[in-house]
């Protein structure tokens, strides 16, 4: 009997195990969370993880424990992260401009009150 080798492309071995990663652990359905990838089963945005992670130094054990989320959905959101930063971090860079055109539009009632 002859043997058969089969060789997979390690690219799609990557892609594919990439996919089933983000599956179990983000996913993207329209109307939640303004359509943006978010861990599965919760409303905590890949973005969320972004900023607690990346710009606000929280470590993943420390966004998993205050968050309720396990360490692999974390690690699973900054990696897809990592595979998605240009549209993520466009993303951020829109939503800043969304609140600065409120800021801008809408007056502090505190900073009338405080005269400033």
């Amino acid at each position: 009997m002859e043997r058969v080798r089969i060789r997979m492309n390690p690219q799609y071995l990557k892609e594919k195990t990439m996919e089933s990663l983000f599956g179990q652990h983000i996913e993207v359905t329209p109307g939640v969370a303004g359509g943006k990838p978010r861990i599965a089963g919760h409303r905590i945005t890949v973005q969320n993880v972004v900023v607690w992670h990346e710009r606000l130094g929280l470590s993943a054990d420390e966004i998993a424990t205050e968050f309720g989320v396990t360490l692999a959905d974390v690690f699973a959101a900054l990696a897809y992260y990592y595979d998605h930063r240009v549209e993520i971090e466009q993303s951020l860079q829109d939503d800043a401009a969304v609140v600065t055109a409120l800021r801008e539009r809408t007056p502090s009632k505190f900073k009338e009150k405080l005269g400033v």
